[in-house]
């Protein structure tokens, strides 16, 4: 088949086409955007009332070593943790910033680490000791909201070369 008869061809089937109009077409491409949809703001506002409906903790001092796990994660597992047995995927280091800063800071990371996959970092939180009376800040803040949170099976205080008391080992759900 020549050019020209492949020409003639196609016109043939276009014949019946009608163009639309510029102000009609753009219209009919342009789809709304879907609205944004913040990451864990339904799971914030149940921490929230979760937290308020809690007995106070106890503040934590300076030089104490934090340590959890869930129920179902072994003792030897923690164990293995707090010794630096896990490859550390990710860190984070908190220093100087507020406490609703570190926050969001410490959601937006473990968030993207479960997002990578990774199974355990390490969240540098310092050892309070400027703090004041008030104890630990960042570092009661951390302990707090790592065991509110459904994605963290264990963590422990890291081995005196990784930060020791102000610093903290983290295993994650996969």
């Amino acid at each position: 088949m020549s050019d020209s008869d492949e020409d003639e061809l196609f016109h043939a089937h276009m014949r019946d086409v009608k163009r639309l109009e510029a102000k009609h077409a753009r219209a009919s491409l342009a789809k709304p955007k879907p609205a944004p949809e913040a990451r864990f703001t339904r799971a914030d506002r149940q921490d929230v009332l979760r937290e308020s409906l809690m007995p106070p903790g106890d503040a934590l001092v300076s030089g104490d070593e934090l340590s959890f796990r869930r129920p179902h994660v072994p003792e030897a597992v923690l164990t293995r943790l707090r010794r630096g047995q896990f490859a550390v995927d990710a860190e984070i280091d908190l220093h100087g910033l507020t406490a609703i800063e570190a926050k969001a800071a410490l959601r937006d990371f473990i968030a993207e680490a479960v997002e990578h996959s990774a199974a355990c970092v390490r969240v540098i939180h310092g050892k309070g000791r400027r703090s004041g009376p008030q104890g630990p800040v960042l570092k009661n803040m951390v302990n707090q909201w790592l065991q509110r949170s459904n994605v963290v099976l264990a963590f422990g205080s890291a081995r005196a070369v990784d930060g020791g008391s102000g610093a903290i080992y983290v295993l994650l759900r996969r």
